[in-house]
């Protein structure tokens, strides 16, 4: 029954997230085209790096709200109030610090902005405005949004997804409209930005209080609070270092790719992160809630169906990313040439390398048991990872441009993520050793490659016409779903127990 119900909400939380991808992956290929026709890549390419560096600020934040959701799960699955009361009030006496933290920092580096924009074609007051937009939606979040974690923890991400996604949908139509007819288009979008995130804080704010209306915290009790809960600040420590490997795989590359370039290829390595990321997106939608529902299941401590669970993850995530990965390759040069022009093509070199990239993350299914578990201790990999990461990026970015700084991303992402994450899941999460993955892995990898062959075989066998127009480019892509949702069906089926485990428990729910 808790198998069927904890299904049932991961369902729940997947249906409502997967709408709002819909809307919203329509809307950013829409709302991109448009800030680019009117505004420029110069300006877009602002934006991605006002966002790159309070991202930087925000590292503080790094670690708290993944250790305070950690520490809610026993208490929520128990029903105690006041451990849940006491635990949110001391993630809110934390982030008064991280904010402040923030304020302070945004302060110092607006004093650098002129020399950081020194090469941008923009005024600088739009450097200004950028980063205060977004600062203030990062604010609220630390003094007033904080509470919404008990929401995630308590598996109804949902509720976020509706208060949120609703009001991003909204603002992202204004800012279109801003951007298209009125004068002074850009200053119209940060003035939406800031009136969005101004009301998406109020309806959170409301959507906790009705779910949980005993939820009050008493914030100035969190100096006691951190004493009688120091495993979370522990956790939290641990955490902040592994924050910062994905902050730098997230939020450096483009500030080297403006190193190296400018920030009109920021603006194009943008347009093709914002289409992989679209798609890895889908793989979250999918998946939301299963931090929680995965969480719940580890505290039961049955290792028999936490481990089958792990790998029906394991294979689903591998199943999407091969589709949606093939499809980018196939896919993605003829879509860009009809989304904005050409002249926004990366090179073959740099989409192959980027696409594996995306690959490696689509697929980190480690990532949610080891959180689960509370293991954060390998503080070492996300060093490993960074070093890696800016090192071999400024290396091969210097010897090979675009290319070679992907490349370097791409090493530090298969050493750490790829390979160290499992062999630490295994070893310290399951207690058991790393030959089972490998041996389980390299089966389901031989299936997706068996899978995308033959399907790229049949489609190229099937379709014969190579229009590029629109609605040309939508057959193809449907086709091509299609052939190898079919091939990758009846393979997986024939071949893979945790894709029949998978398929029966998801049947299970809809009976």
């Amino acid at each position: 029954m808790a198998e069927v119900s904890r299904t049932a909400r991961v369902i729940q939380n997947a249906k409502v997230a997967l709408f709002f991808y819909c809307i919203n992956l329509i809307l950013q290929f829409f709302s991109r085209k448009i800030f680019l026709d009117y505004l420029g890549a110069e300006l877009l390419g602002l934006n991605t790096t006002a966002q790159n560096l309070l991202q930087f600020l925000n590292l503080a934040e790094s670690g708290i709200g993944a250790a305070v959701a950690f520490a809610l799960y026993k208490p929520l699955s128990q029903n105690n109030r006041q451990e849940i009361i006491d635990i949110v009030s001391l993630q809110g006496w934390f982030y008064r610090w991280v904010g402040l933290f923030v304020v302070i920092g945004s302060i110092v580096l607006m004093a650098f902005f002129p020399w950081i924009f020194a090469k941008a074609d923009v005024p600088l007051i739009y450097a200004y405005g950028t980063f205060i937009a977004f600062l203030i939606s990062a604010l609220l979040g630390y003094f007033i949004n904080y509470k919404m974690i008990v929401l995630s923890a308590d598996q109804k991400e949902y509720k976020i997804t509706i208060e949120t996604q609703s009001i991003k949908v909204l603002k992202v139509l204004f800012q279109m409209l801003a951007i298209w007819k009125l004068p002074h288009g850009y200053v119209w979008w940060m003035i939406l930005e800031v009136l969005a995130a101004v009301l998406t804080s109020i309806r959170l704010y409301y959507s906790v209080k009705k779910e949980y209306p005993w939820l009050v915290p008493q914030v100035s009790k969190g100096n006691t609070l951190k004493k009688r809960y120091s495993f979370i600040l522990a956790k939290t420590k641990q955490l902040f270092f592994h924050r910062i490997g994905g902050y730098v795989l997230g939020q450096t590359t483009p500030l080297i790719i403006y190193g190296f370039t400018s920030l009109s290829w920021v603006a194009i390595y943008g347009n093709y992160f914002v289409l992989m990321y679209g798609c890895q997106m889908l793989v979250d939608a999918l998946s939301r809630g299963l931090n929680a529902g995965v969480g719940d299941l580890v505290a039961e401590g049955e290792i028999k169906s936490i481990k089958v669970v792990f790998w029906e993850i394991v294979t689903a995530r591998l199943f999407i990313a091969g589709l949606v990965c093939t499809g980018i390759i196939l896919l993605s040069e003829s879509f860009v040439n009809l989304w904005i022009g050409e002249q926004y093509l990366l090179p073959q070199s740099a989409l192959f390398v980027m696409t594996a990239i995306f690959f490696i993350q689509m697929t980190r299914t480690a990532d949610i048991f080891l959180y689960a578990y509370g293991l954060f201790q390998d503080i070492w990999a996300p060093f490993i990872e960074s070093f890696l990461n800016v090192f071999l990026s400024i290396l091969f970015g210097y010897l090979w441009g675009l290319t070679g700084i992907l490349v370097g991303v791409m090493i530090s992402q298969l050493i750490v993520v790829f390979c160290w994450k499992s062999y630490f899941l295994y070893k310290q999460g399951f207690k058991q050793t790393i030959n089972e993955y490998v041996v389980l892995y390299s089966k389901k990898v031989s299936l997706l490659i068996i899978t995308s062959v033959v399907s790229l075989h049949l489609f190229e066998l099937i379709y014969i016409n190579v229009s590029i127009d629109i609605i040309e480019w939508i057959l193809r892509a449907a086709l091509f779903m299609v052939i190898y949702t079919s091939v990758g069906f009846i393979c997986f089926t024939v071949f893979d127990f945790s894709f029949r485990s998978l398929i029966r428990r998801v049947m299970m729910y809809f009976q």
